[in-house]
C-alpha cells in the first residue's frame, strides 16, 4: 500500500486541502487521513471510493495502477518503453523490498546504484 499512501498525500496536496479537509469531506478523522498517507491503517472501499470521488481521482491510480499505451517506436502515444525497459520493470517487481525502496525514492536509488557501479 505505499503507492495509496504517497498517491493520497499527492493528490489531496493537488487539491489544496488539509488532512482535516479531506477527513471532513468523507466523514473520518484527520488522525484517520493521516495513518491512510503514513500507510499504518488502510482505508476500507467505501472509503476509498470517498477519498477518490473528493479528490477526483480514480481507485485505481490511488492503488497504484496507471494506464499507459505503450508502443514502441511509436510517437502517438505518452510514454515509450522499450521491451529491456518493460523486461527490467517486471525483474524489479520479483524482488518486492527491493522495489518498494526503488519507489520510495527514484532518484536517490538511481544515485546510489550509479555510485555502486561506478
Amino acid at each position: 500500500m505505499l503507492l495509496l499512501s504517497k498517491r493520497l498525500k499527492e493528490a489531496r496536496k493537488a487539491k489544496g486541502m488539509t488532512q482535516e479537509n479531506l477527513g471532513k469531506e468523507i466523514g473520518v478523522t484527520k488522525v484517520s487521513i493521516c495513518c491512510y498517507e503514513n500507510g499504518s491503517r488502510t482505508p476500507t472501499l467505501d472509503t476509498l471510493i470517498d477519498l477518490a470521488n473528493v479528490l477526483s481521482v480514480e481507485i485505481t491510480y490511488l492503488l497504484g495502477v496507471d494506464k499507459f499505451e505503450v508502443a514502441e517506436n511509436d510517437s502517438q502515444y505518452g510514454i515509450n518503453l522499450s521491451k529491456e525497459e518493460i523486461q527490467l520493470i517486471k525483474e524489479l517487481r520479483k524482488e518486492t523490498v527491493l522495489y518498494k525502496r526503488l519507489l520510495e525514492d527514484p532518484k536517490r536509488s538511481a544515485e546510489l546504484i550509479k555510485r555502486k557501479l561506478g
